[in-house]
């Protein structure tokens, strides 16, 4: 509505300069002088590349040349008309000659794909005494408000003088397709005149790909017919124009470089030949800075590249590099369960590796063929879960550590207060990695056709393989280098000749099929401990879910959880304002490596919650704990002092640590004060298992059997109730495309949220310690959370444990 508003109001403005203009003719007429466009400016081929509607050129997909050339029908020998367009999206630069006189334009343009707004600047050269021309000033808007209408107007304004001339031209698309495309335009230009306003209609019509016939009738009796043919990355056209009298008497000849467009060659005949190379180096995450930040991919492009290997009919493979690739263990299964899609869509998938672990040769195991550096080994350890105890690092230091824990399997404090692990950790933590082998068991067996015992004697009697070792057990199809891979892939499959890079996709280079701006589904990340203000970012994150639930382009919202939780406030606020937006519209949520304890709370609001198998949810409950100076200060030789007002005014108070900023408490809680913080624990349990009962729709009682702070895997979550379908960020995109009815063959865009930053400001430390909170060297997993408890002492956390936890 904003978009019609503007143009609306564009029209009437356009309309009032144009018809109380002159009666002079020094700007060009719009009929002869763009006589190469083959229909109206918003028809087709993009007015030109903005030359005659600069709005135009926003909706220019890629780079693109056009060479037009007109001859009188009589002498077609001898070209006296020519014209050269070039443009890419936003920017356009076009060039007629005609009888010793040359016109230049330029034009700029900016909107999106429902609504455009351009600018551009005529003048001309050589023989101007000729026709009478004046520089031109001219504006343009183009409105396509769904995929049946295109509507433009173009206003161009003389710089010397009075002279106006308007261009008003409408489209309309019957099937919402490029099918067939019904036009209509009309230039004018003197005041009052109205009977001698000029126009023309016609209609193109797409015959196959890359194939179209035109024809456009005059007010003059005149008309033309025109063929445009596109090979690819090169194209053809030509047309005729007719007069009243019946007689061709001119002929226009065009020649197209530049952008690929859909053409009947790739889609009916050019075999899958090409194969997508991707060096995977570096690490996968969720956002990515907008700049240097090369080494980082992100989980939704991978997705979306592969999802074009799928669409591409020219395109018969991938290769994948996983040499120094770091990827989570649930990430690489939800990279899996796309590569499967890829082979079933009947395209081929290669992996070339160096080093892998069993997360890593889990991964790769889906590939048709496997490819191990000749140096190369892979190690099949299996998996194991633990972590470091504290307690007696703690008493050596001088610190105290209370561990507040009132449930069963509620563990995330252990680390500071015991020397091994409990027995119910030990239960729940046996169970996760029970499931987390089981599945990857059974992938690799099935793809690589091992039985289980064969599987499992490989892991436990041979645990590592070198090059020569891992093709004899077949673990790997052969060795090699990835320099040499297009030779290698070649030697599998001789049809596979072409390397390509990811960016060279028809998804990419080919420009949109339908008119108007596509269906939006915003992505949101809640990513880290649940925090006010890092991590999860509970207030940034409370402002887009807010600004999401008013805005009305957006159809859907899927919501990416990857948090142990952290403080009960930040995971209470980020939960309550997706569940108002969830009022308006679907919310779905994606639970990634882990969604526990404040994790989860922020995840039982949505419409579906949706957990891959290695994910780890719920740890519904609530911990804390206490750190204090027992004999540290006087290690130290630190002492503090206080005065103070209130009966507990000091628990908190202590000496200041140097460089690390924290401040350690001087003494424990006596019996009243933790008899009150059991109180304030037992009361945030009971109203998390209320929410979640609320959130998830049962029983209480049902709840209270699977909380105790119970961390469960994403597969027993479905069959307990904490989650509802198993799948990754491409499952909960599905489902939320589906709940907003979107149908399944459209198009949508998908909008991040919060906006990924600039760049990385770390990359400007010099020094390896410096007065941020994190130095230059990643801290451990265990000295944040010890940051995080003191930082947040005395306070109930819903947060799982250590392990999990990272303050990034």
């Amino acid at each position: 509505m904003k978009s019609l508003k503007i143009l609306c109001f564009f029209v009437v403005f356009l309309v009032i300069v144009v018809f109380n203009g002159s009666a002079q003719t020094t700007v060009p007429n719009y009929y002869q002088h763009a006589d190469f466009l083959l229909a109206s400016p918003g028809a087709f081929q993009n007015s030109l590349l903005g030359f005659v509607n600069p709005a135009a050129s926003n909706f220019i997909h890629s780079f693109d040349t056009y060479l037009y050339l007109s001859t009188d029908y009589e002498n077609r020998t001898s070209v006296d008309r020519w014209g050269l367009f070039t443009g890419a999206p936003h920017i356009g630069f076009g060039v007629i000659h005609e009888d010793e006189v040359t016109d230049y334009r330029f034009n700029v343009s900016g909107g999106n794909d429902a609504f455009a707004m351009g600018m551009g600047y005529g003048w001309s050269g050589g023989n101007a005494a000729k026709p009478v021309r004046e520089n031109i000033f001219s504006l343009g808007s183009m409105i396509r408000p769904n995929p049946y209408m295109s509507l433009g107007m173009t206003g161009h304004f003389s710089t010397e003088g009075p002279d106006r001339a308007g261009i008003f031209d409408l489209a309309v698309r019957p099937f919402g397709t490029d099918f067939m495309t019904l036009f209509g335009d009309c230039a004018f230009r003197r005041k009052d005149n109205l009977d001698d306003l000029l126009w023309s209609a016609g209609a193109v019509v797409h015959l196959l790909p890359g194939i179209h016939l035109t024809g456009r009738y005059f007010e003059s009796d005149a008309f033309t017919v025109g063929i445009s043919l596109n090979l690819g990355t090169n194209g053809l056209s030509s047309q005729a124009r007719i007069p009243d009298n019946g007689d061709i008497d001119r002929i226009y000849y065009g020649i197209r470089m530049g952008g690929l467009k859909r053409n009947v060659i790739d889609t009916h005949f050019r075999q899958s030949t090409k194969f997508v190379a991707t060096d995977m180096k570096g690490r996968i995450e969720y956002q990515k800075f907008r700049f240097f930040d090369q080494s980082t991919h992100t989980l939704q492009e991978l997705l979306s590249d592969l999802d074009g290997v799928i669409e591409d009919g020219t395109v018969g493979a991938v290769a994948l590099n996983f040499a120094k690739f770091n990827v989570s263990r649930e990430m690489a299964w939800e990279i899996r369960e796309k590569l499967k899609r890829v082979r079933t869509a009947g395209k081929k998938v290669y992996v070339f590796m160096e080093l892998a672990g069993i997360t890593h040769y889990h991964l790769a195991s889906v590939a048709d063929k496997i490819i191990l550096d000749p140096e190369g080994i892979i190690m099949l350890e299996g998996y194991v879960m633990g972590r470091t105890y504290l307690k007696g690092t703690l008493e050596k230091l001088g610190l105290g550590f209370d561990e507040w824990r009132y449930f069963k399997y509620k563990s995330a404090a252990e680390t500071f207060s015991r020397e091994s692990m409990s027995d119910a950790d030990r239960e729940q933590r046996q169970a996760l990695i029970d499931e987390l082998f089981r599945v990857v068991r059974d992938d690799i067996c099935s793809a690589r056709n091992f039985s289980r015992s064969e599987f499992d004697s490989l892991m436990n009697n041979k645990i590592a393989f070198d090059a020569e070792g891992a093709v004899e057990f077949g673990l790997v199809d052969t060795t090699g280098r990835w320099v040499d891979m297009d030779k290698i892939i070649k030697k599998f499959d001789s049809k596979l000749s072409t390397k390509i890079k990811s960016e060279d996709l028809a998804k990419y280079q080919l420009p949109p099929e339908k008119w108007g701006a596509k269906p939006q589904i915003a992505v949101v990340y809640g990513i880290g401990v649940c925090d006010m203000e890092m991590g999860i970012r509970a207030r940034k994150l409370q402002q887009v879910f807010t600004k999401l639930e008013k805005d009305d382009q957006i159809k859907a919202v899927v919501f990416r959880v990857d948090s142990p939780g952290g403080d009960g406030m930040a995971s209470d606020i980020v939960a309550e304002a997706m569940k108002k937006c969830a009022e308006k519209k679907p919310v779905i949520v994606s639970q990634g490596y882990v969604a526990a304890s404040g994790g989860y709370w922020i995840s039982m609001y949505a419409d579906t919650i949706v957990a891959a198998p290695f994910t780890i949810t719920g740890s519904i409950g609530v911990i804390g704990g206490w750190l204090w100076n027992k004999t540290l200060g006087e290690k130290l030789g630190m002492t503090s002092d206080f005065v103070k007002a209130g009966e507990h005014a000091d628990l908190g108070f202590g000496i200041t640590l140097p460089l690390l900023g924290l401040q350690v408490p001087h003494r424990n809680l006596n019996e009243e004060e933790q008899q009150r913080i059991e109180t304030l624990i037992r009361d945030m349990y009971q109203g998390f298992v209320a929410k979640v009962a609320k959130g998830r729709n049962l029983p209480k009682e049902e709840v209270l059997e699977i909380a105790q702070g119970r961390v469960w895997t994403g597969t027993k979550g479905k069959e307990i109730g904490l989650v509802d379908e198993i799948g990754g960020l491409e499952t909960s995109l599905m489902i939320a495309r589906e709940a907003a009815g979107i149908p399944v063959e459209k198009k949508v865009d998908i909008k991040e949220y919060p906006e990924p930053e600039l760049f990385n400001l770390e990359m400007f430390d010099v020094f390896p310690f410096s007065d941020k909170e994190k130095s230059a060297v990643d801290e451990s997993a265990e000295i944040s959370y010890i940051k995080f408890i003191s930082k947040n002492s005395g306070k109930p956390l819903p947060l799982a444990e250590p392990e999990f936890f990272d303050d990034k």
